[in-house]
């Protein structure tokens, strides 16, 4: 059974930093995009940032360019998301995702100011 259980939110100050990480199993790590999306209270679930399959390449959404880093341990079928400089607005319920299908049950990092 595919599983992709997040960890590494909590409450942080304006201006900190969090790594959240997402263990993946149950399927080929390597075979799909991966990536985090989050979502606000009252607000719609958004793309943060993936691995694309074909390409590798990483993207991000331009709220958080230049201050959170996608990055991949394929030996432990885990990926991470490094947040720095965050902020009140990041705060959300972050989700990780498999294949724009498979999601974890989320880790809810919140910012205070």
């Amino acid at each position: 059974e595919a599983q992709l259980v997040e960890s590494g939110g909590g409450l942080v100050q304006a201006g900190g930093s969090l790594r959240l990480s997402c263990v993946v199993s149950g399927f080929t790590f390597d075979d799909f995009a991966i990536g985090w999306f989050r979502q606000a209270p009252g607000q719609e679930r958004e793309g943060v940032s993936c691995f694309a399959k074909t390409d590798r390449m990483t993207y991000y959404a331009d709220s958080v360019k230049g201050r959170f880093t996608i990055s991949r341990d394929n030996a432990k079928n885990t990926v991470y998301l490094q947040m720095n400089s965050l902020s009140p607005m990041d705060t959300a319920v972050y989700y990780c995702n498999y294949a724009f299908y498979y999601w974890g049950k989320g880790t809810l990092v919140t910012v205070s100011s």
